[in-house]
């Protein structure tokens, strides 16, 4: 049995002022002990939120494929850890388009982070064009082709975040059926590509998840929890996913 997994990701938000959000989603994810529970603020609120999250592990955005070197503005699987996170979230939609990340340099970001320890949740996802023109299922596999870590070396645990990129921060949200035929589709190809460890890799949902729709989405087979945008925010928002999720 898959424990459900609820990851917020603050992207480009955050101050150490919203870090008092933290207390009251902590206590909400030690209410719910059957679900996993992670914040990834930016990089800046790593250290900070640690020492805020009452054990809560902490993650960030995006990590580099090597362990040092000379890449301004970067930073390394190596150093998250050295800053407290536990986990780290790769491949993002946003960072594909808006840094022209390539699968490959997803995968070595993958693979740098599995070496390090570091929970790592790997993103894929189709545009609204591409689904339209009947090519979703298509296009995320061969993400995942491109994607996914040669290697198993590490004891990172590698998650998988299926977030279309049509429903990221539009108030747009796929149907259950989409959701169960992509998620379906998912678990297929990780089998494929990784044998029996293919049944137990999570597969998260991502794409306008809120308080209203969240349990719908938890009751989808192959649905192991969340990696929500805005909504992680607030506590307000966040802890009825947390809660959506330790009821489903």
């Amino acid at each position: 049995m898959r424990r459900k997994l609820v990851v917020g990701n603050w992207k480009m938000n955050g101050s150490l002022a919203q870090l008092s959000e933290l207390g009251p989603i902590a206590a909400a994810a030690r209410k719910s002990p059957g679900v996993d529970v992670a914040i990834c603020p930016p990089f800046t609120l790593i250290a900070p939120a640690r020492a805020r999250a009452s054990g809560m592990p902490i993650g960030g955005q995006d990590c580099h494929g090597k362990e040092s070197g000379a890449h301004t503005g970067c930073v390394s699987a190596a150093m998250l850890k050295d800053a407290g996170a536990r986990l780290v979230i790769v491949g993002h939609s946003e960072r594909r388009a808006e840094q022209c990340e390539s699968d490959k340099a997803v995968r070595s970001k993958a693979e740098a982070a599995l070496k390090q320890g570091l929970q790592t949740i790997l993103c894929v996802g189709e545009s609204d064009k591409e689904r339209e023109a009947g090519r979703a299922v298509t296009v995320v596999a061969a993400q995942l082709q491109g994607s996914l870590p040669q290697t198993a070396e590490g004891e990172g645990e590698l998650v998988i975040a299926y977030e279309p990129i049509w429903a990221i921060g539009t108030g747009k949200v796929a149907t259950p059926d989409d959701v169960a035929e992509m998620h379906a589709a998912i678990r297929a190809e990780l089998k494929q590509l990784l044998a029996h460890r293919g049944a137990t890799v999570r597969i998260l949902y991502g794409g306008s998840v809120k308080g209203d729709n969240a349990a719908e989405l938890f009751a989808v087979p192959d649905v192991d929890g969340a990696l929500v945008g805005g909504a992680s925010l607030t506590a307000a928002q966040f802890v009825p996913i947390v809660e959506a999720a330790g009821r489903g």
